[in-house]
Parts: structure tokens; sequence; C-alpha cells
């Protein structure tokens, strides 16, 4: 029963530190395009502030996950946790589209500690398929986060502006801050960190974007990433728009397709126990591949929601498939660099989707086609990445026990 209950703790904290990206992205969606009227700015200004956001969360994990290496998890969670309530607040006060940018920026710089770190944790305390199945589990708390996110910033904006939404941000980022002080002991004893350098690091670095492997299932599931992120950040417009959906319905919409992702994701789980994780990557990249290819088909034919939801939702519930299994898979064998590995992971999947997120509005607010096409392009390019770099990849060895016990070391 303390077993358990341990289990289920580690699982509602650290799912929710790892909530950081979807509640920095998701929160503020209803409302892009009221921030662009009341800024005076296009879409593409306001999905920028989408890209600043996600590219610190990739630049911050470079920064947080090797740092973690060597103090060990804690000290660089709280001080993201500080960074990322401080950026949150300030974005409510932001004056300027530009403005918004940049603290934009500096939110994703602090939110990433909590995700990468996480991630690290897990590595610390599980191995083989007890990671598979934990990050399975992860799924349920994070996938909350993409549902809850766009339905409560779409009801906050019948009573406030797109700032109270930052700002509640805010009191979520004080919330995690008390909870992870707490609730969070230290998973990596000292003997077992790595000294710090610029020089260790960017060997480190350098060793896991040479392994075939890691890098093989990284990139995949970060392609299968940006393609549900070219999502997040064109269907705010796209479906209200170009659809006449309220802040409100959209917002029911986007829950329902994160829905899919925490359902598919304890279905994962209990798969995981069948069937090996490098089975069950492909078929959750072939389902994100047939969504996008849909989208795509959606837009350019222009059948209406009646073709556009259910190949969305193909899209969105497809990554509670692809990311435990592809996560498990790229962290397999590496526990002394964890949180460099973990970092990288969620570099390549935030700067892919970054990238993408401007693309989605090149053509202004009033088109499904760029959303289509970029989607589309990303999922197959995610299945072909797959097909040449994972596929025949083995990678590291490592401890395959399906009962694994958390270690229980404490600063």
């Amino acid at each position: 029963m303390a077993d358990q209950s341990r289990r289920a703790k580690y699982v509602l904290i650290l799912g929710s530190l790892s909530a950081f990206g979807p509640l920095s992205i998701d929160m503020y969606l209803p409302a892009f395009p009221t921030i662009a009227a009341e800024l005076r700015t296009g879409p593409s200004q306001v999905q920028l502030s989408l890209t600043a956001c996600t590219i610190g969360l990739a630049l911050g994990q470079l920064v947080a996950g090797p740092l973690s290496d060597t103090f060990g998890r804690r000290r660089p969670l709280l001080v993201g946790l500080v960074v990322f309530t401080v950026g949150s607040l300030l974005c409510a006060l932001a004056p300027s589209a530009y403005a918004l940018v940049g603290l934009r920026l500096v939110q994703g710089l602090g939110g990433a500690a909590g995700i990468v770190i996480a991630r690290a944790v897990v590595r610390d305390l599980y191995s083989g398929i007890a990671l598979a199945k934990f990050f399975s589990l992860l799924m349920l708390v994070n996938g909350l986060a993409p549902i809850l996110a766009p339905l409560v910033g779409g009801q906050m904006l019948r009573v406030t502006s797109w700032r109270g939404v930052f700002a509640v941000l805010g009191a979520i980022g004080v919330v995690l801050l008390v909870t992870a002080a707490f609730g969070v002991r230290e998973t990596l004893p000292r003997e077992s960190r790595r000294p710090g350098s610029l020089g260790n690091t960017l060997r480190t670095f350098g060793g896991l974007l040479s392994d075939r492997a890691f890098l093989g299932f990284s990139l995949s599931a970060a392609l299968a990433f940006a393609s549900m992120f070219a999502y997040i950040a064109g269907s705010s417009f796209v479906l209200q728009n170009v659809y006449g959906m309220s802040p409100q319905l959209f917002s029911v919409v986007f829950g329902v397709n994160s829905l899919g992702i925490v359902l598919v994701g304890q279905l994962n789980g209990r798969l995981v126990a069948r069937f090996d994780p490098r089975r069950l990557l492909p078929v959750g990249l072939g389902i994100n591949a047939v969504g996008g290819v849909a989208v795509a088909v959606a837009a350019v034919t222009g059948v209406g929601l009646v073709g556009l939801l259910p190949a969305l939702f193909l899209v969105a519930s497809s990554v509670g498939m692809v990311f435990p299994n592809a996560t498990a898979l790229a962290l397999s064998g590496l526990p002394e660099t964890a949180g460099s590995a973990s970092a990288l992971l969620g570099v390549l999947q935030f700067l892919t989707g970054g990238l993408a997120a401007p693309l989605v509005g090149a053509a202004g607010p009033d088109t499904a086609l760029p959303m289509g096409a970029v989607m589309g392009t990303l999922s197959l390019a995610a299945v072909v990445v797959f097909v040449l770099l994972a596929r025949r990849a083995q990678p590291k060895t490592a401890e395959v026990d399906e009962h694994a016990e958390p270690n229980t070391y404490q600063r």
C-alpha cells in the first residue's frame, strides 16, 4: 500500500511538472483573436509569441538538463519554477506584441526545468518496461493539462481578459513551486553526478546525437509533436475564423482531442506489458500520419468540419502512443546522462514545434490550407525518419524489470 501511495504521488507531481508545456501553450489559445485585436497586430505575430515560448521551453532544457546531472534534480527545478512564475506574471502586463514575445521566451525558459527534470527523475527511478509504463501513466496527468487549459482559458475570457489568463498561470507556478519544494526529494545520488563544464556538456550531447537509436526515436517523436503543434498553433484561427466557432466551443473541441491523448496513453500502458515499445511506436506514428494527411485533404477539398475534426482527433490522440514509447526507448540505457538526454529529447520536440507554428498563419487567418499542408508534411516526415534511423537501430541495453521499485535515495 505504501509503494502504491508513493507511486501515485510521483505520478501526480511529476505529471504536473511535465505539463508545463501544455499549460504554457494551450491556456491562452482561445484568446488569440482577442490578443491580435487588442495589441493591433496580425495572427503571425501572435503565433510568434507561441514560438517564443516553445523556443524557451527548448533552450531551457539544454540548460536545466545538464545542470540536473551535475547538481542534482531539486535545485535546478526550484529555480526554474521561480523563473516561470515571474515570467507568467510579467506576461499579464505586456504592453505590446513584441514585449509579449520576449516575456513568453522567459516564461518558457523557466517552465523547461519542470519538463526535463520530471523525465530525468522518472529515469532515475525506473527502467525497462516499468519505465515505459510510468511514462504512460504520466500521460494521464499530463494529458489533463491540454484538456483543462483551453477550457479554463475559454471560460476565463467570459469574466476577464487574456491578461487574466497569464495571471492564473503565475498562480499555478506558485502552487507547483510549493508542491515541488515539499514533495520532490533528490533522486540523483552525489556519486552518480557528472562534473559540470561546457566541454563535458558538449561531449555528452555529441555522443547522444551520434547514437543512431537515440536520434531516430527522438527525432521521429519530435516531428509527430510538431504536427500536433501545427494544429495547436493554427486551430484557434481556423476553427473560429474559418468555421465560426466561439472561443468556448473551440475549447470544448480542443478538450475532446486532448482527451484522446489521455485515453490512448492509458491504452498504451496496458499494451506495453504485452508488446515491445519498438512495435507500438510505429503504430502511433502511422496513426499520426493518417491523421495529418487527412487534415491536408480536408483543407484542400473543403469538406468542412465533418472531415476536419476526426482527422485532428487522430493526430492528437496518436501522441498518447508516440510519446511514452519514444521517450522510454530514447532514454533506455542512459542512466548516467538522463538529464542531458531528456534535455536533448525535449529540445528536438519544442524546436520543431516552434518552427512549425508561424508557418500555419503565413496565408492569414481565413484559410486552413497552411495548417493542413504543414501537418501532413510533418506527420509523413516522422514516419520516414523512423524507418531510416530507428527501425533497425538497437538502443543501448538497459535492465528490463517490469516490477522495478523506485530507488529510495534522499538528499
